[in-house]
C-alpha cells in the first residue's frame, strides 16, 4: 500500500503486525457486518500514521472496504486515507494521527462505557460491557495529552481499558535515547495501571496471554508494554528511524519480502487461508450480535423505561420535554453574568437529560457548570462525597461530573473519545484563554463532527485584575476560522437560553458557548427584538423609528449593551441606525442569502462593528467602507470596567466613531 502510494509510514504496520492480529483474530468482540453495534469493542489505532495496518485489518476481517481501496490508499476520495478519519471508512472510530490524541479518545470511551454500564446494566443483563483497546507508540506517550489522560484514567480506575504499546525505540527523526529514556512501565505504575510486558513483539502466545490477563483486570486500566522492531524484515531499515514515515522503495520491498519469505509477487498477495481465517470475525460477529440483541429483548420486557431511554441515547436522540423546565429571564431582573445564566439553564436541561455529563478543567466554581445533585463520575468505593469540591448524588460511575483536573488538553480529547462512543452528551469547561491548551483536541471534534458541547468564560479583557495571561483576545477570531465548529456568544441571559437550546440539538460538529465574568443587564425585549432570533445567527435587534438605516451597528456577547446605550443617543439624535446582535456568525452564514441581506442591506455600506477581541473576521460584514472597534492588543491589568473603557467599549467611544462615519 505505502509503495503503490509512493507516501506513508511501513516502519509501524511491520513492527506491529503481530499485537494487531493477536488482538483482531483471539479478542476483539466486534460485528463487522454492523460496524455500530453498541456494544462491540471499540479499537483505535492511536499511532494513526500506522494506517495500513488498520485498512488491512478492516479488509481481512469483512468490513466493506475493499481491496481497491487499500490499492488506493492516500489517493483523492478514496476510503483509505493518509491518516485515519472517522465517517470515511467504515470500522475506523476516531480520527487520529496527531500524537496522544487517540490515546485521549480512549479514555473517553472507556469513561462512556463505565457511565452507560452503570445506568442501565441489571444482574443478568449486561447491555453495556465491551472494553475500548488502542495501540499506542513512542511518539503516543511522549505527548502531553497522554500523561494527563492517562493519570486520570488511573484515577478513575477504568479497567477496561487496554493499550498495548509498540514499544521499538524509535521516532519520526531518531533513536528514542535521545531525548525519551524514562522508564514508561514505572511511569503507568505510579499513574494506577497494571503494565504488562511481552518482551519479544513476534511471540503471539506471549501477547495473547498478555491479552488475556488485561481482560481479566476489572480496578485498572492495563498497558501491555510489547518491545518490538520498527520496519520488521526490512534487511536496510529495520530498527531505523528511516522506516518510520516514508516508503522503503521498490528494491527493498522485494528483499523485505524475500526476508520474510513471502512472494514478491503479486504486490497485493492475499492467500486463500489468511482471508478465510481473518473473515471467521463476520460469522462471530454476528452471533455476538444476536446473542447481544436476543438479550435486549428480554431485558425490553422487564424494563421498558430503561429500554427507551436506552434508544434515545444510543440514537442520539433528546427526550420529550428536554428544554421544559429552561427559565425565561424578565427584564427587571438583576444584572447576571451569561456564565451564571449558563449555570442555570444546563441544570435546568440535566435533569431532564440522564446522558449529559461532563465537568470543568478544575474550573467548575468560576465557569458555573457544576451539575447540581447529579453526582461524581468516580471509582466505585474510592472516596466520597464529602470531599471539597465534590457534588452531591451518586459517587460512581453513573455520576454525571467529571473532575478533568487542571488538563485541559486530556479533557478535550476524552471529551471526544466520550462522544464518538456514542450514547453520551459531553460538555466540557475552562476559561477561554485556556481553550488553547484543548485546541488541538477541539480541532480533532470539528474534522471529525463530533457533538461536544463547550461553555468558555471569561470571554474578555472584562476578566480584569488577572492582566492579559487571562485576557483572551484573538480567540474567538481563530475559532471563528475553523470549519465545522459553531461558536456562540450571548449578549444577556436569555441569549444564554437559546444558545443552549440550539447547542443541544447540534449534532453534527462541537459548539463553543462563550460567556462574560461581569453581570449584564437583561434585555428589555418589549423594546427590543425577542431572544429567538438567536437561532438565525444575527437578527435585527432595534431599528430606526421610521425611514432606511445609514448606519447599521453591529455587536456581539456583552459589548451588545454599550452598543446599545449608543444606538439610543443616536435615535435621540436624528439618526436613522440599525442595531444588529450577531452572537453566532456560523449561524448566520448559514441563513438564506435573502435573510441575511435583510438584516444587513448591501446597500447599507456605513457598517461599525463592536466586539472585545480581535477584529480580524469582521471585516466580512462591515466591508471595506466599515470599521471595527475592536482589540488588536494585548490586554492589560486593571479592573474589568478600566480595561473596557481603556480600551474604547463604551458607549461614548461607539457613538463618537459612528458619527464619523456618518459625517
Amino acid at each position: 500500500m505505502v509503495e503503490q502510494a509512493d507516501s506513508g509510514h511501513p516502519g509501524m504496520p511491520l513492527g506491529a503486525a503481530p499485537m494487531a492480529y493477536v488482538l483482531w483474530t483471539r479478542h476483539l468482540r466486534c460485528n463487522p457486518k454492523n460496524p455500530a453495534w453498541p456494544d462491540r469493542d471499540r479499537f483505535i489505532l492511536s499511532a494513526g500514521h500506522g494506517s495500513a495496518l488498520l485498512y488491512a485489518l478492516l479488509h481481512l476481517s469483512g468490513y466493506e472496504l475493499s481491496l481497491e481501496e487499500l490499492k488506493r490508499f492516500r489517493q483523492w476520495e478514496s476510503l483509505t486515507p493518509g491518516h485515519p478519519e472517522r465517517g470515511e471508512t467504515p470500522g475506523v472510530e476516531v480520527t487520529t494521527g496527531p500524537l496522544g490524541q487517540g490515546f485521549a479518545n480512549g479514555v473517553g470511551m472507556a469513561i462512556a462505557e463505565r457511565y452507560l454500564a452503570a445506568r442501565f446494566n441489571r444482574p443478568g443483563f449486561e447491555v453495556v460491557g465491551h472494553h475500548t483497546y488502542g495501540i499506542c507508540s513512542d511518539g503516543d506517550l511522549m505527548e502531553g495529552i497522554a500523561a494527563e489522560a492517562a493519570s486520570l484514567a488511573g484515577h478513575l480506575g477504568l479497567g477496561r481499558l487496554i493499550f498495548l504499546y509498540d514499544d521499538n525505540h524509535i521516532s519520526l527523526a531518531a533513536d528514542t535515547r535521545l531525548s525519551f529514556t524514562e522508564d514508561v512501565g514505572r511511569r503507568f505504575e505510579a499513574y494506577g495501571w497494571q503494565v504488562l510486558r511481552v518482551a519479544d513483539g513476534n511471540d503471539l502466545s506471549a501477547i495473547d496471554r498478555a491479552l488475556a490477563e488485561a481482560r481479566r483486570e476489572n480496578a485498572r486500566p492495563s498497558l501491555v508494554m510489547v518491545s518490538t522492531h520498527i520496519g520488521f524484515g526490512s534487511p536496510r531499515f529495520q530498527d531505523r528511524f528511516e522506516a518510520h514515515g516514508a516508503p522503503l522503495g521498490a528494491e527493498e520491498v522485494r528483499a523485505t519480502k524475500r526476508n520474510l519469505g513471502w512472494p514478491e509477487e503479486p504486490p497485493f498477495h492475499l492467500p486463500e487461508e489468511l482471508i478465510a481465517q481473518f473473515r471467521q470475525a463476520v460469522e462471530r460477529g454476528a452471533k455476538l450480535e444476536a446473542a447481544w440483541a436476543a438479550m435486549m429483548h428480554e431485558y425490553d420486557d422487564r424494563w421498558p423505561d430503561l429500554r427507551e431511554k436506552w434508544g434515545r441515547a444510543i440514537r442520539g436522540e433528546l427526550p420529550p420535554g428536554w428544554d421544559r423546565d429552561i427559565p425565561r429571564f424578565a427584564a427587571d431582573h438583576k444584572p447576571i453574568a451569561t456564565r451564571s445564566a449558563g449555570g442555570q439553564v444546563l441544570n435546568a436541561i440535566a435533569p431532564r437529560v440522564f446522558n449529559l455529563i461532563g465537568g470543568s478543567a478544575d474550573l467548575d466554581p468560576s465557569t458555573k457548570t457544576a451539575l447540581k445533585g447529579r453526582g461524581c463520575f468516580q471509582r466505585p468505593g474510592c472516596g466520597s462525597d464529602s470531599l471539597q469540591g465534590a457534588e452531591k448524588g451518586e459517587w460512581g460511575y453513573a455520576g454525571a461530573n467529571i473532575a478533568f483536573g487542571v488538563r485541559e488538553h486530556a479533557m478535550g480529547g476524552i471529551l471526544n473519545g466520550m462522544a464518538a462512543h456514542g450514547g453520551i452528551i459531553p460538555f466540557g469547561s475552562t476559561f477561554l484563554i485556556f481553550s488553547d491548551y484543548l485546541r488541538p483536541a477541539l480541532r480533532l471534534a470539528a474534522l471529525s463532527r463530533l457533538a461536544v458541547k463547550y461553555v468558555f468564560t471569561h470571554d474578555s479583557t472584562a476578566v480584569g485584575e488577572d492582566g492579559p495571561t487571562h485576557q483572551p483576545i484573538e480567540q474567538l477570531a481563530s475559532f471563528r476560522a475553523m470549519p465545522n465548529l459553531t461558536v456562540i456568544r450571548p449578549a444577556d441571559a436569555n441569549e444564554v437560553a437559546e444558545a443552549w437550546k440550539v447547542a443541544m440539538q447540534i449534532d453534527d460538529g462541537p459548539v463553543l458557548l462563550v460567556m462574560s465574568r461581569q453581570n449584564l443587564p437583561v434585555l428589555d425585549r418589549s423594546q427590543l427584538a425577542p431572544a429567538v432570533g438567536l437561532r438565525r445567527g444575527g437578527y435585527v435587534l432595534a431599528d430606526p423609528p421610521q425611514g432606511s438605516p445609514e448606519l447599521i451597528l453591529i455587536a456581539t456577547g456583552s459589548e451588545v449593551h454599550p452598543a446599545l446605550a449608543a444606538w439610543r443617543q443616536l435615535i435621540a439624535e436624528g439618526r436613522r441606525v440599525r442595531l444588529v446582535g450577531m452572537p453566532s456568525c456560523e449561524l448566520f452564514d448559514k441563513q438564506s442569502r435573502e435573510y441575511r441581506d435583510r438584516v444587513l442591506p448591501p446597500q447599507v455600506t456605513a457598517r461599525l462593528a463592536v466586539e472585545a477581541g480581535a477584529s480580524l473576521g469582521w471585516y466580512r460584514y462591515v466591508g471595506l467602507q466599515g470599521e471595527v472597534v475592536g482589540l488588536d492588543r494585548f490586554g492589560a491589568s486593571a479592573p474589568g470596567e478600566v480595561t473596557l473603557a481603556q480600551f474604547g467599549f463604551t458607549a461614548e467611544n461607539i457613538l463618537r466613531r459612528a458619527l464619523g462615519m456618518l459625517g
